[in-house]
């Protein structure tokens, strides 16, 4: 299941507004490396620059129990490593795919 979707910002203070006013919450977690909010389940992340993944788009996630045996899967079927996995903090962590046409997929596994 997915329910985490970032999107890379240039000017993550006009975002936040922005998502504010969209989402009608306040940021959940508001950083300057990071703004994400919670609206009923969903995850909505907002990442300056790209954040270290230099995102262009945004990028769902998919909430994985093993984000280790979930990547050797989906590689083998013909999928691309993109970003391997790395913890981001707080148990979280995260790894990003390209299927065979390209499109940028991200697992996600909560500790």
């Amino acid at each position: 299941m997915f329910n985490t979707v970032l999107h890379p910002v240039s000017d993550l203070g006009k975002a936040k507004e922005v998502y504010t006013a969209l989402l009608g919450v306040a940021p959940q977690t508001d950083s300057l490396f990071y703004v994400g909010f919670e609206v009923d389940g969903q995850q909505i992340g907002l990442v300056p620059g790209g954040g270290p993944q230099a995102m262009t788009a945004p990028v769902a996630y998919w909430h994985v129990p093993d984000i280790e045996a979930k990547l050797a899967e989906v590689t083998a079927a013909g999928a691309t490593v993109k970003e391997p996995v790395r913890d981001v903090g707080g148990g979280r962590l995260v790894a990003t795919i390209t299927d065979p046409d390209g499109n940028v997929v991200g697992l996600l596994q909560d500790h």
